[in-house]
């Protein structure tokens, strides 16, 4: 048990200690520290000049430094040279300050990367293949105004199982893309902007015959020859209908771990059977977007099985975010420009409906 005042009296000697500590170590800077890390990471000096742009003998300056600095301090340098070409050596105490200068850095990154997204500097956002055609649109709706007011907008590939993860993990502010709900259920925590919500669909060379269609009821699966996916939506639509050990459970003709190289496989010849793919990826190939999918029909899936499971693809923020922000906040921005796409997006799909 801690003796009363104890923790103001830790307070006290952290705070007293702090405004003691030694000049060599007040010296060394955030550029020294990643210096350090970089060689430790490289190798040698020279190939850590390499990766920072920098001549060797400015890198080797501040390993000079950061040495006698720390025999001052330690006793004990943190980087020996060793014979030409050779990696460079790091005592006891070094790599311990490498750990720590790495954490340091990357602490530092984090806040000051936080801040500036929070303060509207930067915007990240993750979008998934099939679903870039609907954010560059966007994008281009906004980028004029970002560029003015300094925003750093940038766009990074998310496959669909990392999305909401990546999302969640404070990686992405925003991101568009699919994931799997219950039917008319969304994703807990996250404020939705829904573009569609969809099952899955067979894409196949198979006879008329043998797969009449327009549809085909998910109770039918197993007894089809079938091309899935090792992962993703379609792997989770199997498991959630077949159960973990959704392979045993069907007649699986082919495992694929990329749709495209489905869509080849198909088209070839080579392999004679159906392949599940979400009906926005079918749509897709019908349309020429996919050009892989030509000569292939499409079947819907009747979801018969429980749970009732669907494709919810739309825009995602984290539950709350966009209302701690005015409405001039980049996040905020982008978000309205994507609502804007979508309506017109149905208007166009509504005025082609009557049209055709």
């Amino acid at each position: 048990m801690p003796l009363p005042g104890s923790s103001e009296i830790a307070v006290a000697e952290g705070e007293q200690r702090r405004a003691l500590a030694p000049q060599p170590l007040l010296d060394t800077t955030l550029d020294q520290l990643r210096t350090l890390v970089v060689v430790h990471e490289a190798g040698t000096a020279l190939a850590a000049a390499r990766l920072l742009g920098r001549e060797q003998s400015s890198v080797q300056k501040q390993l000079d430094t950061l040495n006698r600095n720390f025999r001052e301090l330690c006793g004990e340098a943190l980087v020996l040279k060793q014979g030409r070409g050779k990696d460079a050596l790091f005592t006891a105490t070094g790599e311990a300050l490498v750990e720590r200068a790495r954490d340091t850095l990357d602490d530092w990154l984090e806040v000051v990367t936080d801040s500036r997204r929070r303060v509207g500097g930067s915007l990240r956002v993750g979008t998934t293949r099939f679903t870039l055609g609907f954010l560059t649109p966007a994008v281009e709706q906004v980028a004029a105004d970002f560029r003015a007011d300094g925003v750093d907008l940038k766009v990074v590939h998310l496959r669909t199982r990392n999305l909401l993860e990546a999302l969640r993990a404070n990686e992405v502010d925003l991101v568009c893309g699919s994931t799997l709900t219950h039917v008319g259920a969304d994703p807990d925590g996250l404020d939705v902007l829904e573009w569609r919500r969809s099952g899955l669909t067979l894409v196949t060379n198979l006879d008329r015959r043998l797969v009449a269609g327009p549809a085909v009821r998910a109770a039918a699966l197993p007894r089809l020859p079938l091309v899935i996916a090792g992962s993703g939506l379609v792997a989770e639509f199997l498991r959630g209908w077949f159960g973990a050990d959704y392979r045993g459970a069907l007649n699986v003709a082919g495992e694929v771990d990329d749709v495209r190289y489905g869509f080849e496989l198909l088209s070839s010849g080579l392999l004679h059977g159906c392949m599940l793919v979400t009906r926005g990826v079918a749509e897709a190939a019908m349309d020429g977007r996919l050009p892989d999918g030509r000569g292939l029909r499409t079947l819907d899936v009747l979801g018969d099985l429980e749970p009732k499971l669907e494709v919810l693809v739309g825009a995602f923020a984290r539950g709350g975010e966009r209302e701690q922000h005015d409405g001039a906040h980049p996040l905020n921005r982008l978000w309205e420009a994507l609502a804007r796409q979508h309506s017109q997006w149905n208007e166009n799909r509504a005025t082609r409906s009557t049209v055709y």
